[in-house]
């Protein structure tokens, strides 16, 4: 069979559908709809995308002030990896003083337990203050302080980032004692304390190096002495 004969045989087929629809067929229910265009890509759909995820952002500020907003999951992060400014104890003692504050257990630290423990390290502040606090490293914008924000407070203020009055910057400088042994009076300057921990790091380092220095003065001790074995030997064997 020829391709024009099976052409011709293709295009009666098809006219005969059309003459004779199948039921449901667009033909039979009346839509007469053109046939859909393909899209294309433009600046105006990059400009909807952008405006959506902002429209989403914006929404979910809404739902958090009517406290209709759904909890988002929690990201899991490695403190040792991300803050890699501080000490493994440094940031022990920061989660160990989360965990004290986080009287709920529930991972958070909300304004009620804020105003807490401002209250212990003897800087209490007002509702309004506690809030600006809150809102200053508050990144979801769910109103209380996840174990990573909390974190966001002292490298902010390593940084020199937090004014020297604020709340933020009272909580990172008290924190750094312990005040049920020294008291509010004995707290020592955050970044005092951050150019020790530095200063016991380097003292650390060192002693590895003088670890590893030590091993191989043995080392080399032990091929002197086998090489003065292996003489002594030869000697009585020639």
């Amino acid at each position: 069979m020829s391709s024009e004969e099976l052409a011709r045989k293709l295009q009666r087929r098809l006219d005969g559908e059309q003459r004779d629809p199948k039921p449901g067929s667009p033909a039979q229910t009346g839509a007469d709809e053109e046939p859909p265009q393909p899209v294309r890509a433009s600046s105006a759909a990059v400009n909807g995308d952008a405006s959506s995820e902002l429209t989403e952002k914006l929404s979910r500020r809404l739902d958090i002030h009517d406290g209709t907003a759904k909890p988002k999951q929690m990201k899991v992060f490695n403190p040792y990896t991300e803050f890699k400014e501080f000490s493994r104890k440094q940031i022990k003692d920061m989660e160990k003083m989360f965990k004290r504050f986080d009287s709920g257990k529930d991972g958070f630290i909300d304004l009620m337990e804020l105003k807490l423990m401002m209250e212990k390290l003897g800087a209490p502040q007002t509702h309004l203050g506690l809030k600006n606090m809150i809102k200053e490293v508050d990144e979801d914008y769910d109103g209380k302080l996840s174990y990573r924000e909390f974190l966001l407070i002292f490298r902010r203020a390593a940084a020199g980032e937090l004014q020297e009055e604020s709340g933020l910057m009272a909580l990172a400088r008290l924190s750094e004692i312990d005040v049920s042994t020294e008291g509010v009076l004995g707290a020592r300057d955050f970044f005092e304390a951050k150019v020790q921990a530095l200063s016991v790091r380097s003292k650390f380092e060192a002693e590895i190096r003088e670890e590893q220095e030590e091993k191989k003065r043995m080392e080399l001790e032990r091929q002197q002495r086998r090489a003065a074995f292996k003489e002594l030997q030869s000697t009585f064997c020639s």
